[in-house]
C-alpha cells in the first residue's frame, strides 16, 4: 500500500509537470531546475547569472526555501522577477507549488526561468516541476565521492557545476573523480567548473545559457 500511494504521488507529479512544461514549450520558455545541498552556492550563481545576462534575456526566479525569504530578497535585488515558495517542513519543490507560482507571475516575454530548489540532493531529482533540464551544483567543499553516493540527481541533471573552485587549493576535492563518476551516471552531462564569487569559468555557463535560450526560441 505504501508503494502505491508513493506511485501514485509521482504519477500525478509528473502528469502536472507534463502540462507545465507543455505551457513553457508554447511561450518558448527556457526552465532550468537548479539543484544542490544547502550551501553550494545556487544564490550566488544566480546573482551573478541574472546581473551578467540582463541586458541580453527576461529572466526571473521562483525561489524555493524552508523558511525565510532571506534568497529572494538577494534575487530581487539584481531587478529579475522573484516569487518565494516557503515549503517549511518540505524538502522539495513540486509542480503543484509551481502552478501556483506561474499564476502569479508575468510570464510575457519571458525568456528563461530559474527555479532554485530546496537544497537537498535526494528529494528534488525525483519531483520534476515542468522543467528542460536539471542543474546541480556541487561545490568542492563537498565530498568527491557526492555523485557515487546521491546517483539519482546527477544521472538526471544535464549539467553539474562545480563551484567554488577558488577553494580548490584548501580542500580535499578531486574535480576530475566528480566529473568522471558523474558522467558514468550520464555520459552526456556537462560539466562546468566555475567559482560564482570570483566568477571565473562563468562565462561557459553562460554561453550553455545562450545556446540554451536559442534552441527553445528556434524549435
Amino acid at each position: 500500500m505504501q508503494i502505491k500511494v508513493l506511485r501514485n504521488i509521482l504519477e500525478s507529479n509528473q502528469r502536472l509537470s507534463d502540462q507545465l512544461q507543455a505551457m513553457f514549450n508554447e511561450k518558448r520558455i527556457l526552465v532550468l531546475n537548479l539543484m544542490s545541498s544547502p550551501g553550494a552556492g545556487k544564490t550566488t550563481l544566480l546573482e551573478k547569472t541574472l546581473t551578467r545576462l540582463k541586458h541580453e534575456f527576461n529572466m526571473a526566479v521562483i525561489e524555493g526555501d524552508l523558511q525565510t525569504s532571506n534568497d529572494a530578497e538577494k534575487i530581487a535585488a539584481t531587478g529579475a522577477q522573484v516569487l518565494q515558495i516557503n515549503t517549511g517542513r518540505g524538502c522539495h519543490l513540486d509542480a503543484s507549488m509551481i502552478q501556483e507560482a506561474v499564476e502569479q507571475m508575468d510570464l510575457n516575454q519571458l525568456d528563461i526561468l530559474f527555479v532554485e530548489n530546496v537544497g537537498n540532493l535526494v528529494c528534488p531529482a525525483e519531483f520534476s516541476v515542468g522543467e528542460d533540464c536539471k542543474v546541480t551544483i556541487l561545490s568542492v567543499v563537498e565530498g568527491d565521492d557526492k555523485p557515487e553516493k546521491y546517483p539519482l540527481i546527477f544521472a538526471e541533471s544535464s549539467v553539474l557545476i562545480l563551484n567554488k573552485t577558488d577553494l580548490l587549493p584548501y580542500v580535499d576535492f578531486d574535480p576530475d573523480k566528480a566529473s568522471n563518476i558523474a558522467r558514468g551516471l550520464n555520459r552526456n552531462i556537462a560539466v562546468i567548473p566555475v567559482s560564482a564569487r570570483t566568477e571565473e569559468g562563468l562565462e561557459q555557463w553562460y554561453d550553455w545559457l545562450r545556446q540554451r535560450v536559442n534552441q527553445k526560441k528556434n524549435n
